[in-house]
């Protein structure tokens, strides 16, 4: 079992910047691929972010791509999304995922936390 708790969101005008935590707990944390989502009012939960469990090599959506940056700090359990020159369509709740079960791309991880929002106003 991982359990996730997110941190970190709020709200911040256009080209802000913003940086989500995420806290893992109750297994290795080095030894697990983690994943940043969002799900903005009336949408599916996008992929935002992927950092893997041995190389550390981070992946990017398109819509986040330069601006958005993912890392891992294993000595303390907890990831990070640094978010860069945020735009109004950022606006969402961001997850933070586990262990993907599938193509990491895919929301197919195993454990999630509970989400925090993150509010980009114009």
């Amino acid at each position: 079992q991982v359990q996730l708790v997110e941190s970190g969101g709020g709200l911040v005008q256009a080209g802000g910047s913003l940086r989500l935590s995420c806290a893992a707990s109750g297994r290795t944390f080095s030894s697990i691929t983690m994943g940043w989502f969002r799900q903005a009012p009336g949408k599916e939960r996008e992929w935002v972010a992927t950092i893997t469990l041995n190389t550390g090599r981070p992946y990017y959506a398109d819509s986040v791509k330069g601006r958005f940056t993912i890392s891992r700090d294993n000595a303390k359990n907890t990831l990070y999304l640094q978010m860069d020159s945020l735009k109004p369509e950022d606006t969402a709740v961001y997850y933070c995922a586990a262990d993907p079960r599938g193509a990491f791309w895919s929301d197919r991880y195993a454990y999630w936390g509970q989400g925090t929002q993150v509010t980009v106003s114009s």
